[in-house]
């Protein structure tokens, strides 16, 4: 098998969006997501939808779920719906947003994969709780359920695999770890039916704890003979 990784990119300005794109198109990147929390000029969403041939992911983390962007969460759903609009393949939405299944409709509607995306920045919830998270993803019509906790000890990386495991026969799925002690869940959700996994593009631009670089997981990966 060959793990798929989404290289995850915070740009300020669309210039800056696009040169990362090609960057991160010669690292072979599976998928690009453009968090927009930080985007200075949104007019030019096309530009950055279009640009390259690597499907692109369109995210925007409101302030109080530890994102960048500072405007109202009525402002953060247009900005997504508009991105769907300017044809952005996937587009996240946070499970707790208000209107969601409104939301997930439209972006249906507008051709867009709805991305619906859980946080816990404390720490890693039981199974049970885990899964009471997927099935309210998968209500909701989610095309893809992302699942993202914190881990606090090693082993909450083995209830995440173990837990990626079985959900990948229900639906398509991302889930690992965020912290240095979840890098091993970030590295093999994919080897467990994780959808895809994610990766900085280099040192220094991380856009959550723990990640790695796209370099270093494919080096990991080929050393694992998995190429």
């Amino acid at each position: 098998m060959t793990p798929k990784i989404c290289v995850s990119i915070l740009p300020k300005t669309v210039l800056e969006a696009l040169r990362s794109i090609e960057r991160a198109e010669d690292a072979h990147a599976d998928l690009i997501e453009i968090r927009l929390d930080c985007l200075e000029d949104y007019s030019k969403l096309s530009d950055v939808a279009v640009h390259g041939e690597t499907p692109k992911i369109a995210t925007c983390k409101l302030q109080r779920y530890h994102g960048k962007f500072a405007g109202t969460e009525t402002e953060q759903r247009q900005m997504l719906l508009c991105a769907a609009k300017n044809g952005f393949e996937y587009v996240d939405v946070d499970l707790n947003h208000s209107t969601l299944n409104e939301t997930v409709n439209e972006l249906k509607s507008l051709g867009a994969q709805p991305i619906v995306s859980f946080h816990d920045f404390a720490g890693t919830p039981n199974t049970a709780e885990l899964n009471s998270v997927l099935e309210s993803a998968i209500i909701s019509g989610a095309s893809v359920s992302k699942i993202v906790t914190t881990a606090t000890r090693i082993e909450d990386n083995l209830a995440l695999l173990n837990f990626t495991s079985a959900a990948s026969r229900k639906a398509k799925i991302v889930c690992f770890a965020m912290g240095e002690l979840g890098k091993v869940s970030r590295l093999l959700s994919p080897l467990f039916g994780g959808y895809f996994t994610f990766a900085s593009l280099e040192r220094g631009n991380e856009t959550a704890a723990g990640q790695m670089t796209i370099q270093d997981m494919r080096a990991a990966y080929e050393l694992l003979g998995l190429k």
